[in-house]
């Protein structure tokens, strides 16, 4: 996948193939936080649609514009992290951690954050949509991009430290993109989200300290 982007694994990269390493994370990001914002989309339309206002596919449109713009930004900074990396001669070719010491720290980094209020709220709120639409409407089409980019917001301050995982487990390891995927879904959707979720801050402070070690 590297060859085919035009990068390779022993050379600088040029401005060219850090544009791709950035589109390669916002299509990834996109397709690993849709399912989990598929049920906040849903119920933003009907309720737009409860509400008697023209344009609804737009206004949709647009909250999803607002979403994307957010984990569009994260992608970027993805992007550039990637690239020091790169430099630094710390990444596979599979674009995961060469170094124990880096991707214990990324685990318990990302374990700790697991376990703290501000990953506790923004979970809380991705978990209540209705919630959510209740305490955060706004008319119109720029009311729904506000609305979208709020909510954008709050998931990536739920998953950002998961998607960092991605630097010890493989960027291109579509296993653990999948598995990722379905972790997000879980505690958002799932019954028991939040205890899943300090459930793996705990896993991943114990494998970090075990990477070091």
């Amino acid at each position: 996948m590297m060859a085919e982007m035009g990068m390779t694994m022993d050379m600088s990269w040029s401005a060219t193939d850090v544009f791709f390493t950035f589109a390669m994370w916002a299509v990834m990001m996109v397709g690993m936080m849709a399912p989990s914002a598929t049920p906040m989309l849903l119920l933003f339309a009907a309720a737009r649609a409860g509400r008697g206002e023209h344009g609804v596919s737009l206004a949709t449109l647009a909250f999803g514009l607002g979403y994307v713009v957010v984990w569009t930004g994260f992608s970027a900074g993805a992007a550039v992290a990637q690239w020091a990396l790169h430099q630094a001669a710390m990444l596979s070719a599979m674009m995961a951690s060469s170094s124990g010491l880096l991707s214990g720290t990324i685990l318990i980094a990302a374990g700790a954050y697991q376990l703290t209020p501000w990953k506790s709220s923004c979970l809380t709120h991705c978990r209540s949509p209705l919630g959510f639409l209740m305490t955060n409407w706004h008319d119109g089409t720029t009311g729904a991009v506000k609305m979208g980019f709020r909510h954008g917001a709050y998931c990536l301050g739920c998953c950002w430290a998961l998607m960092c995982v991605l630097f010890v487990v493989g960027v291109m390891n579509l296993i653990w993109v999948a598995a990722l995927s379905g972790f997000v879904l879980i505690e958002k959707i799932g019954p028991a989200g939040a205890i899943a979720a300090r459930v793996a801050g705990v896993a991943m402070v114990v494998l970090g300290i075990a990477a070091i070690a």
